[in-house]
């Protein structure tokens, strides 16, 4: 070894020092963090369920209504209930509710009349929603969205401890053809990974409102959504980044506890929900962004050393063995989750999603912030 390190110059050595940090950050990255939903043991059923209400805020989607609520509806759960919020809807919805409530007892629903002088978000949706529920557990959803089994309510609340207060799931996207699809789906499990990990890590900062549950109680002891309620989106992630801890949140990551969403058909599609997501994470606690800066950070020094390795230092050898080494743990770890979370098709297509959806994703924010100087 000292023979070795003898016979580099000064900036060799330098580079090689850099190289094997970053990659030391990001297998130890992946191993505290995202190992952890793979690795999330089932709940255990109670011997008594709690009754729950199942949330769905819903405008304009009366066709997906028609084709998904009764996935929810018909759930293998002793005493739940069902409460549409028609978010000023102009289509057909009222009317499929209407039919619905005449075959299914447990489902209500509840309207937001249209305003043309106010406009508002989702959260007004989900605060009538809870102001509207009669039972302490929530579980939430959304109208374009269905459970993979019947037995997904049942392992979302078999989440619950007697501490816990949230309970984050994975809200997944149907497999298409395309290599749109396959990016969607595999920033959809990044995400998973790191918000799951994390949370099980006891720092939770964000779930997703297709698939997420938590109690009447810890949403109205800040009185709901008023500190970010001046903000369009983060409904599901603000919210948590505000009132989850170490000890009120657990994660359920069983393939029966996840829900399917239908994908953006195109590009431009994904690029306006991209958006749309990111534009609440300037919002995030100071820890949560220095948490998440400390894996994308080691990640893009990691490549940037890789290249400068190779040219000008020569440094082939080294750079082969740093990346082949990562690649390794990248590739099991990716799909020891993509078992557990139900995904296939693009395992082997993980290594250039690597490198491009960070870029996709700094474009984004980019465009929000020149969209918001531009308000």
């Amino acid at each position: 070894m000292k023979q070795y390190i003898d016979s580099l110059d000064q900036w060799q050595l330098i580079m090689l020092v850099t190289l094997a940090s970053a990659v030391l950050i990001q297998i130890i990255y992946y191993f505290a963090v995202y190992l952890r939903p793979a690795r999330n043991k089932p709940p255990q059923q109670p011997a008594v369920q709690k009754p729950v209400t199942v949330i769905i805020c819903a405008r304009n989607e009366g066709e997906n209504l028609q084709k998904y609520l009764p996935k929810i509806l018909e759930q293998d759960y002793p005493d739940f209930e069902v409460i549409v919020v028609n978010d000023c809807s102009e289509d057909d919805t009222l009317m499929i509710l209407a039919q619905f409530e005449q075959t299914y007892k447990n489902l209500r629903h509840t309207s937001i009349e249209v305003d043309r002088k106010f406009t508002h978000g989702k959260k007004l949706a989900v605060t009538i929603g809870l102001k509207s529920a009669k039972n302490e557990h929530i579980v939430l959803t959304d109208a374009d969205c269905y459970p993979a089994s019947n037995h997904w309510l049942a392992d979302v609340m078999a989440a619950y401890a007697e501490d816990t207060e949230i309970v984050l799931g994975y809200g997944g996207y149907e497999t298409r053809k395309g290599l749109l699809n396959k990016i969607i789906r595999f920033d959809t499990i990044s995400i998973a990974m790191q918000y799951l990990g994390l949370a099980k890590a006891k720092h939770p900062y964000m779930g997703v409102g297709r698939n997420m549950s938590y109690t009447r109680s810890v949403f109205f002891a800040k009185n709901g959504f008023q500190s970010h309620y001046y903000i369009m989106s983060g409904d599901d992630d603000l919210f948590v980044n505000e009132r989850a801890t170490k000890r009120n949140t657990r994660i359920v990551t069983t393939k029966e506890s996840i829900t399917i969403s239908e994908p953006c058909e195109t590009f431009g599609q994904w690029v306006k929900q991209k958006k749309r997501h990111l534009s609440t994470w300037t919002h995030y606690r100071f820890g949560t962004k220095i948490s998440l800066s400390i894996e994308l950070l080691s990640r893009l020094l990691f490549y940037a050393a890789l290249i400068v390795a190779i040219y000008p230092f020569g440094l082939y050898i080294e750079a082969a063995s740093a990346f082949g080494l990562r690649l390794i743990i990248q590739l099991i770890i990716y799909k020891a989750n993509m078992i557990k979370l139900n995904e296939r098709g693009f395992l082997f297509l993980i290594p250039i999603f690597d490198v491009v959806l960070p870029v996709l994703n700094l474009s984004f924010n980019i465009l929000n912030l020149r969209d918001y100087r531009c308000q």
